[in-house]
Parts: structure tokens; C-alpha cells; sequence
């Protein structure tokens, strides 16, 4: 008989926008309106995806990402 696969949460994503995102390139501009900051020191909650993350990274040096389990938010 097969065995059950555990039921994995989904990972979360906390990202806090850790730097201000003036005199920046408009395309960093928008992609922090995308992820959902506005405001410096903002943190935001996103489901860990394959978009979030191109995001995250043509944005890293602006932000602090912190990798949740699905239960912790």
C-alpha cells in the first residue's frame, strides 16, 4: 500500500522594504508598487512563487526577505 505524502504548508514570504526607493531606476520604482510596498520600513506578505521571487531579486538590494512556514503568519 502506498504511503501518504506529508502535506507540506506553503512557505511564506515576509518582505520589508529596508531601503527607500527614490532616485531609483522607475523599473525598481514599479516592481516595489508590485510587490505591494509603498512606504520604506513597509513589510508585506507574499506566497513564496516564482514571480515573487524575480521580483525579490531585481529589487534585493532594497529589501529583507524572511521565509515563513504556512502556519506562522
Amino acid at each position: 500500500m502506498p504511503r501518504k505524502k506529508a502535506v507540506e504548508k506553503p512557505v511564506q514570504l515576509r518582505i520589508t522594504q529596508i531601503r527607500s526607493g527614490l532616485r531609483r531606476p522607475g523599473k525598481h520604482r514599479r516592481t516595489l508598487e508590485a510587490l505591494g510596498l509603498k512606504h520604506h520600513q513597509q513589510t508585506v506578505i507574499h506566497q513564496d512563487h516564482p514571480a515573487i521571487r524575480g521580483m525579490i531579486r531585481q529589487v534585493s538590494h532594497l529589501l529583507k526577505v524572511e521565509e515563513m512556514s504556512g502556519g506562522e503568519a
